[in-house]
């Protein structure tokens, strides 16, 4: 093992410099209770807003590239087991595929043109292709339909939008993304959908009169609390918190790592950087929690960060550094062969960049699992709370195929494999963490639990989130009805056969995902999708 002072670079933060110190990653917390018991405390009724989630990409609905198919998100899921999906209300995008670029739709355009092979004669022509369909593209957001956003005259209970940290949920408001969308420019060159997260945010925030419109979506969850009868103590039954990806997210996106700074807080300046120092998250995580106490809700739940090293939008080159380690010595993009990988031309991350962003991670998943420890506990000045924790890092963790499925040697001492749902178990190969790749004759060959950008999952992989979501609420005694109101017993468990037939990653990928995944990596190279489609441009404050 290197000394410590070589596991991470030069001017790594020294508590993250200390956590990537200790001889394993932080052991994730299975317990939802954190084995606290909560008194009970008086109910009556059910509360009108049965779920209501305060969220990124992930909660948002975010699929190979895009927001498009909300209603397979993992909260809808979610409603659609309570038996309460008609009423649960959220953002719908139409178009060609979504906001702001479906890679699946792109590579299956492109695979009706040429095939599951792009000859070398036909990359003219199918770079012609892609331009024209993301043309298309820009134009319905820019010019056509998609131009004008809903009238959203209720609270949506899905108040997630992708790209979002922690700093956006406290500040952002639907006026100020009116306020981002000017006048787009058609460029030739330039095929983007210009202020595509605002656009997606109009679709979400409430924005009838000038007083919600200056709303944030921590406001707008404020405002569904309040919204009851009488009849019940709340107007909100379970709230779910899944924010903080985002503030370590572009490290892998950008293949580099650039630690916050004293101007964090500002809208303007914070895009500059990829990865929060951990006292800066834990500062914009206070601020979250006390919007949070606010909020009239039965029960909460707070989900952790992701390691966002084990996604397959970067990949391990080569073998481990060392024997029982978890780390690769370098990081690239999915489609970069290891005969090929030139560190001095490509783009990567290194193993100490990894072990660093992976130790900030821990730190803040360590603040995250100690606010709800504090709620659940109480104090002289506040009841205890019913809240939970979600440890989604270690789902992921459990889910790893190539940093600790395939390498026992790396697990750590609290690891077990996550044992996947029937339905996905008997699907041959069964899906993994691995990118997603068919296998020539229409079938996958490996993967299917991302989706094609390497970031975000395929419907099944919202599935496995959903299912443990609703395993946490059945915990918190929240009763489950059939599609007829009929009360379900027992576990309750989700349709995963549903989610198969929607899942067209699973059931049919595009056949032009090549073992070496060529065509992503030309359509990035040509095209640069993952910049397009994953790294989200902040738009400015008004």
């Amino acid at each position: 093992m290197p000394p410590a002072a070589d596991r991470v670079p030069p001017g790594t933060p020294e508590d993250v410099r200390g956590q990537a110190e200790q001889p394993e990653a932080r052991a994730p917390q299975f317990d939802p209770t954190l084995g606290i018991a909560v008194p009970h405390q008086p109910r009556r009724g059910t509360p009108p807003h049965r779920l209501v989630v305060l969220g990124d990409s992930l909660s948002h609905g975010f699929q190979s590239g895009a927001v498009y198919h909300t209603d397979v998100s993992w909260p809808a899921i979610v409603a659609h087991e309570l038996g309460w999906l008609d009423e649960y209300r959220y953002p719908v995008y139409g178009g060609p595929g979504g906001l702001p670029l479906n890679i699946e739709l792109l590579l299956r355009h492109l695979e009706e043109r040429f095939g599951p092979r792009i000859g070398l004669w036909e990359l003219p022509m199918a770079l012609f292709a892609a331009r024209s369909f993301m043309d298309g593209v820009e134009d319905y957001w820019e010019r056509g339909p998609g131009r004008v956003p809903p009238k959203v005259d209720r609270y949506n209970h899905d108040l997630a939008i992708y790209g979002w940290d922690l700093r956006d949920a406290l500040s952002r408001t639907a006026a100020m993304a009116e306020q981002a969308i000017e006048r787009p420019n058609d460029s030739l060159l330039d095929q983007i959908v210009e202020n595509d997260s605002a656009r997606a945010a109009l679709r979400v925030f409430p924005h009838w009169n000038a007083e919600v419109r200056r709303q944030t979506l921590l406001e707008a969850a404020a405002a569904l609390g309040r919204d009851h009868d009488g009849t019940a103590e709340c107007g909100i039954e379970t709230l779910v918190v899944f924010l903080g990806a985002n503030n370590a997210l572009r490290s892998v996106v950008d293949l580099r790592v650039r630690w916050t700074e004293d101007d964090f807080r500002d809208l303007d300046r914070k895009g500059r950087y990829t990865v929060w120092r951990p006292e800066h998250f834990a500062a914009e995580l206070a601020e979250v929690v006390r919007a949070v106490q606010a909020i009239s809700a039965r029960h909460t739940i707070w989900c952790t960060v992701p390691h966002v090293t084990i996604p397959p939008v970067t990949r391990g080159i080569g073998h481990k550094v060392r024997p029982g380690s978890r780390y690769f010595p370098y990081y690239a993009r999915p489609w970069v062969r290891d005969d090929q990988f030139d560190p001095t031309r490509d783009r990567h991350l290194t193993e100490q960049h990894a072990r660093a962003i992976d130790a900030a991670i821990d730190l803040y998943n360590a603040d995250i699992e100690r606010v709800v420890r504090n709620a659940r506990t109480g104090s002289r000045r506040r009841p205890p709370r019913d809240w939970f924790l979600f440890d989604v890092a270690g789902l992921l963790d459990r889910l790893a195929s190539r940093r600790y499925i395939a390498d026992p040697n790396a697990r750590p001492s609290w690891w077990t494999p996550y044992p996947l749902p029937s339905a996905l178990a008997a699907l041959d190969p069964p899906p993994d963490s691995r990118f997603l790749i068919g296998d020539g004759t229409g079938g996958r060959a490996a993967g299917g639990l991302f989706s094609l950008d390497g970031v975000h999952p395929t419907t099944v992989g919202y599935g496995v989130v959903a299912q443990e979501v609703v395993s946490i609420l059945q915990l918190a005694g929240v009763p489950f009805h059939d599609p007829s109101g009929h009360p379900r017993v027992g576990p309750v468990l989700v349709d995963f056969d549903r989610l198969l037939r929607r899942d067209t990653l699973v059931n049919h990928p595009p056949q032009n995902l090549g073992a070496t995944l060529d065509v992503l990596g030309w359509a990035d190279e040509n095209l640069g999708w993952v910049a397009r489609a994953l790294a989200w441009r902040p738009t400015p404050r008004h």
